[in-house]
């Protein structure tokens, strides 16, 4: 299938093994991603503390760039923070024709209009309900049989938005997983909140929080994430060394490829024992 593609900021920074795999993985699985083009920043968490207006324009703006290059297509957005506020940006933007018409004077010297119509749509959505399990089954054949893995969601991409899974108890990764041939962790933390960006000035914060959500996930191989900065805490705050790994990255070394194209060499944890349990 074909989709417009919004990396976000973090994916062509600290998480650029996150976009390395989810282009090789969909290339893989046959899929096409456009990139919106000229996309900029959503605005992050920090914008909606600086002016409530500027957070609804630097999402729409990537609205009405998507819109403008096909209607017809779902935006695809790894990362859980931009899947949040262009989400919320195209809600408010539908439920409010007073916004979407001062946002819309905004974007006019660029020749821009935002309409919502394109529907957002977070990576795990697209991937758990798009067809992928069968072809990651066929293609991974088994590849990871013998491997437990603790698949972790966060929070941004279940909540406040329940879209595509249960907030509370998602189970999303599961057959995505499986089809790989490996076992899933019976567990109960994968959609608890790892601390988010309260770790970065209150790192004590950020190590109780993912202390809690290792321990639990025990003899597990790895840990599979699908947000940035799950991704980020997740591995720097460890009390003991787990691997960690994006689910593109996990689903791509299970269809046979490259630990480097799938930017495994970028990774903070020690995910060494994936890579040698693939190759032998």
């Amino acid at each position: 299938m074909d989709y417009l593609y919004y990396p976000g900021c973090s994916l062509e920074g600290t998480a650029n093994e996150y976009d390395l795999s989810c282009r090789e993985l969909f290339k893989a699985l046959g899929d096409c991603l456009t990139d919106i083009p000229d996309w900029t920043c959503c605005g992050a968490t920090a914008a909606q503390c600086v002016d409530a207006f500027l957070s609804v324009v630097l999402p729409a703006r990537n609205l009405a760039l998507a819109e403008k290059t096909d209607t017809d297509l779902d935006v695809l957005v790894p990362c859980s923070a931009c899947y949040l506020n262009l989400k919320k940006a195209r809600q408010d933007l539908l439920e409010n024709s007073a916004l979407q018409a001062r946002v819309n004077q905004v974007l006019a010297p660029d020749e821009l209009a935002v309409n919502a119509f394109v529907r957002v749509r977070h990576l795990l959505d697209v991937l758990s309900r798009d067809g992928a399990v069968d072809r990651v089954a066929e293609l991974a054949e088994n590849r990871m049989k013998g491997f437990v893995v603790a698949p972790y969601y966060g929070c941004q991409c279940l909540r406040p938005f329940a879209e595509f899974d249960d907030p509370e108890q998602p189970r999303s990764m599961d057959a995505l997983i499986r089809a790989t041939g490996a076992d899933v962790l019976a567990w109960d933390m994968g959609g608890v909140c790892c601390g988010a960006s309260t770790a970065t000035t209150k790192p004590q914060v950020g190590k109780e929080r993912v202390g809690r959500i290792l321990d639990q996930a025990g003899d597990a191989h790895a840990v599979v994430t699908v947000c940035p900065m799950c991704q980020m805490n997740l591995e720097r705050f460890q009390p003991r060394p787990v691997p960690v790994l994006y689910l593109p990255q996990f689903l791509g070394l299970a269809l046979g490829l490259s630990g480097k194209s799938l930017g495994c060499d970028m990774n903070l944890s020690d995910i060494r024992p994936v890579l040698s349990r693939v190759a032998s």
